[in-house]
C-alpha cells in the first residue's frame, strides 16, 4: 500500500493564487483587445456621426432659403371672395334698362344710382351661381325716401330680392315668398336707416336656407323647403344678379361674391 504524501498547505495556496493571477491577466487581455477595438471603431463612427450631422445641417438651410408654400388646411378650404366692382368702371355690369331711369356713374370708388321716375339699378352681365353663394355690398342712402337696396339673387330656379328702405324708408324684407312681398311675408321687418350712412349688407343663399344681414342684426333667416321664390314683376330684368333703388339715389361700394358650403346638409360618410 502506497503511502500517501501529506498535502502542503503553502502549496494549495500558491496555485490558488496562481489560478487567480491567471483568471485576472485573461480578463485584463480581453478589457485590453475590447479598449482597442472600441478605439479603432471610434473614428469611422464619429466619422459617420459628423456626415449625418452635415447633411442635416444643409436640409435646413436648404428648407430656409425656400419659400413655404405649404398652407393650413383651413386655409385651402377657404372660399375664395370674387370682386364684382372694381370702384372705377362698370365692367361686368350693364344698366338696367326699367325706362325712365336716372343716372348710373362711378366716382371715388362708388357706384351710383341716381334717383329716376321709378327703379334704376344695374344687373351683372356674367354667369351667377344658383345657390350655395353669398353677396356682400355696402349700401348708402344718399337721397330720397324708399328703397336704396333691392339686391335680386337666384334662389334655385326662381330668383328674390332683398329690400331695404322700402315703403317710405322703413321696410326690409323678401320679395317674393309664394306670390307675397316683402310687406306682407314671414320677413316683413322694419329699420330705422339714416342718409349718408354706409350699411353693410350681406345675403346668403344655401339649399336650405335664405339670410340677410344689416352691419352685424340678421334680418331674414326663411327655409326654403315648400315654398316659391320669385321676384315682382318691376325688377325682372334685375335677373339674375341686380342691385336697384326706387325714386331714391344709392351709392354701393365693396360688392364680392363667395362660394357658401352648406353646414346643414349631411356630410357623406368616408370609404373604408
Amino acid at each position: 500500500m502506497t503511502a500517501r504524501l501529506p498535502l502542503r498547505r503553502d502549496r494549495v495556496c500558491h496555485c490558488k493564487a496562481a489560478s487567480r493571477g491567471n483568471l485576472f491577466q485573461r480578463r485584463g487581455n480581453w478589457l485590453a483587445l475590447l479598449a482597442v477595438a472600441l478605439l479603432l471603431a471610434g473614428g469611422p463612427l464619429r466619422a459617420v456621426a459628423a456626415e449625418a450631422a452635415a447633411a442635416k445641417d444643409v436640409k435646413d438651410a436648404a428648407a430656409k432659403t425656400q419659400p413655404d408654400t405649404a398652407k393650413p388646411a383651413a386655409a385651402k378650404r377657404r372660399p375664395k371672395v370674387k370682386k364684382l366692382f372694381d370702384g372705377k368702371t362698370l365692367k361686368g355690369w350693364k344698366v338696367t334698362d326699367f325706362g325712365a331711369q336716372g343716372p348710373v356713374r362711378v366716382e371715388e370708388g362708388k357706384l351710383i344710382l341716381g334717383a329716376g321716375e321709378l327703379l334704376t339699378g344695374v344687373t351683372w352681365k356674367g354667369p351667377f351661381p344658383k345657390t350655395n353663394f353669398e353677396v356682400a355690398l355696402e349700401a348708402m342712402r344718399v337721397d330720397g325716401s324708399d328703397f336704396f337696396c333691392g339686391l335680386t339673387v337666384p334662389v334655385g330656379k326662381g330668383s328674390c330680392s332683398l329690400i331695404l328702405g322700402g315703403w317710405g324708408g322703413t321696410l326690409t324684407g323678401i320679395s317674393c315668398i309664394d306670390n307675397s312681398d316683402a310687406s306682407e311675408n314671414e320677413t316683413t321687418d322694419f329699420f330705422r336707416f339714416e342718409a349718408g350712412r354706409w350699411y353693410k349688407v350681406r345675403m346668403r343663399v344655401t339649399d336650405k336656407k335664405i339670410e340677410a344681414w344689416i352691419d352685424a342684426k340678421k334680418i331674414v333667416d326663411v327655409n326654403r323647403e315648400g315654398k316659391e321664390f320669385e321676384v315682382r314683376i318691376e325688377v325682372e330684368l334685375s335677373r339674375p344678379f341686380g342691385i336697384a333703388a326706387y325714386q331714391t339715389t344709392a351709392a354701393l361700394r365693396k360688392i364680392t361674391l363667395r362660394p357658401v358650403i352648406d353646414q346643414t346638409l349631411k356630410r357623406k360618410p368616408k370609404k373604408q
